[in-house]
């Protein structure tokens, strides 16, 4: 049951995405664009997009924890650690950098893919190699002190 829940709330998410305009790298590239070069096509829509994913969070979390438990789950999976160390800044900045040259996100590129377009494709499989890269250095870096 709970992958049920789990694939229904993704396939929500996925459309979400793609009615918001968040899956065409073009209109999150317009939004970025502040007036830099090309100049004059700044789209500010997706401020509402991202105020109403704030606003339904923010009641979700409220709605939520009154129950104590997750509907499908024995407990809530909260992250407990607080600190900002390197690799949250370095992939916060990297995230940054990438959805702001590509115009995608994860959010956006995995419901893209289903597009039938080559971008979404190549971003999906270049953020897949980043993370085999960066699961093979911490590899490399837990062998090297542990010897």
């Amino acid at each position: 049951m709970p992958i049920v829940i789990a694939a229904l709330a993704g396939l929500l998410f996925g459309v979400g995405i793609l009615v918001a305009g968040m899956a065409d790298p073009a209109k999150v590239l317009n939004f970025f664009d502040l007036g830099g070069i090309p100049a004059g096509t700044w789209d500010p829509s997706l401020i509402f997009v991202m105020g109403g994913a704030l606003i339904v969070t923010a009641i979700g979390y409220r709605l939520v924890f009154v129950r104590g438990r997750p509907f499908a789950a024995e407990r809530f999976q909260l992250p407990t650690r607080k600190d900002l160390d390197l690799p949250l800044i370095g992939g916060s900045a990297i995230f940054g950098v990438g959805w702001g040259l590509a115009g995608f996100c994860p959010g956006g590129a995995v419901p893209a893919l289903g597009l039938g377009r080559l971008e979404p494709v190549i971003f999906v499989a270049a953020m897949m190699a980043g993370i085999a890269a960066v699961r093979l250095a911490r590899g490399l870096a837990r062998r090297q002190a542990t010897a």
